[in-house]
């Protein structure tokens, strides 16, 4: 026992290696997690004392015993079954198809990535690029909501800054969860996001084990309270009118609920732009007939540097206003109660109904206006143009409508400044003329809030 033995180098660095593997595993790496996650908990304890709706024990469990939940779940289990015997393969091969699902659909919130980065990131953008307004905000109605309610904003798509503007402007009520499509699923977006709590999904599968994790991963989110947004449109509109619902998530959570359960409260959001980003990209789509659109990557870099070179030239004032309002909320018990007769097809029900409260606080901003009272009546000098504008808000306010703040005539002068330097209209004391490329732009704008004028007769890219 006490005679030297001599070992290789190579074999003294192994044993080293080990035992140094063997400290970090076991002594190391647990003092390290512990260190963390007290000091996340002291910041979401911190956190919950300021947010009208606590983040849910839910949203904060591990990622890997969510999905192990997820995998394990009744329902998923049948669903594996099911898919073993329709494909004629084992049963573990099904369990594996279903477990690569919820890996990609589960997210991995960090409160500290979501209030620290995000919500800087989200107001930054928010407040450099546009005059951020609420339009509409039924305080008496969202404060004596139900706190233990499931509370899902149900929102309008119009462009990708949605999901920064309404994550800006709700973050003192609580954390958001979203369903992104497949364009955020690209390194390292993918991982930003499933830290920020947004889970992905697969728009155009159609396979049922897939539907089924994505189904149950919503409606246990759900049943746990989380505070969710959607898109019912399906997707961002290429043409600017509001899109009629799809049923895919909804139907999800209404077919789920049941009486005496957690009840759930969808809030209406309308959302409009002077300008939204992506604005030519999505009419070029629309005409092609194919949703994807992938701007190449010189006219992304070319737009940037543009932009950043008039932030430095101090030269840019902003896209203009964008503004949201919120409707009024929808209580799914209430609403049910109302409606005892519905039954396989509530959720149809539910969308319809949804949509329209929608619709109805999509707010009118100056482009969309004027957009369609040029098209409207072409050939309007500066001084028409301002009388029909003045006479068009005075009618929409008799409606009671989310209207501009701005006066009549400053929102004439910067919004003809602005799509005259975009080369969409060419402006004289005499006539206003939409050039050949500001047809389609101006109809896109105005279709966005085509649904306020019921009476007339719709526009076309």
């Amino acid at each position: 026992m006490t005679h030297s033995v001599t070992l290789p180098a190579w074999a003294f660095v192994l044993i080293v290696l080990f035992a140094a593997v063997t400290f970090a595993s076991h002594f190391l790496f647990p003092s390290v997690r512990w260190f963390f996650r007290k000091r996340a908990e002291r910041v979401i304890a911190r956190l919950n004392q300021r947010l009208a709706r606590p983040i849910e024990p839910f949203k904060l469990a591990r990622r890997y015993d969510m999905i192990q939940r997820l995998i394990y779940d009744p329902e998923v289990t049948q669903a594996i079954v099911d898919y073993a015997h329709e494909h004629d393969v084992p049963e573990n091969v099904a369990f594996e198809k279903a477990k690569s699902y919820a890996r990609e659909i589960v997210p991995s919130f960090s409160a500290t990535a979501y209030f620290s980065f995000g919500m800087r990131v989200a107001r930054f953008l928010s407040n450099t690029l546009y005059r951020v307004r609420i339009a509409t905000f039924p305080r008496q109605e969202l404060n004596q909501l139900d706190p233990e309610a499931t509370i899902i904003f149900v929102m309008n798509h119009r462009s990708n800054m949605d999901y920064v503007l309404v994550t800006y402007l709700v973050s003192r009520a609580g954390a958001l969860s979203y369903a992104v499509g497949e364009w955020a699923r690209v390194w390292p977006l993918s991982a930003l996001i499933r830290a920020l709590g947004a889970y992905f999904i697969r728009r155009r599968s159609r396979g049922d084990l897939y539907r089924r994790v994505l189904a149950r991963y919503v409606q246990m989110a759900t049943d746990a309270g989380v505070t969710q947004a959607m898109f019912p449109e399906g997707g961002l509109s290429l043409n600017g009118e509001v899109k009629p619902p799809k049923l895919g998530l909804l139907n999800y959570i209404v077919s789920n609920y049941r009486p005496g359960g957690r009840d759930v409260i969808f809030v209406p959001v309308g959302l409009n732009y002077d300008r939204v980003l992506e604005d030519q990209f999505l009419i070029g789509a629309d005409k092609r007939g194919v949703r994807r659109f992938r701007p190449p990557a010189m006219t992304v870099l070319r737009g940037i540097s543009w932009h950043l070179w008039q932030r430095i030239t101090r030269r840019f004032d902003g896209f203009g206003t964008a503004s949201v309002g919120f409707g009024e909320p929808l209580e799914l018990s209430l609403f049910l109660k109302a409606h005892p007769d519905l039954t396989g097809d509530r959720t149809e029900v539910v969308a319809t109904e949804l949509m329209d409260r929608v619709r109805a606080v999509v707010p009118v901003l100056a482009t969309p206006l004027i957009a369609r009272l040029l098209l409207r009546s072409p050939g309007l000098s500066p001084a028409e143009l301002l009388t029909q504008t003045t006479i068009c808000l005075d009618a929409l306010h008799t409606r009671d409508m989310p209207l501009p703040q701005r006066s009549p005539s400053i929102l004439v002068d910067d919004t003809l400044s602005r799509l005259t330097e975009r080369g969409l209209v060419a402006v004289t004391p005499q006539a206003i003329t939409i050039t050949d490329r500001g047809q389609d732009i101006l109809t896109y704008y105005a279709n966005s809030i085509a649904h306020h004028f019921p009476d007339e007769n719709p526009l076309r890219n």
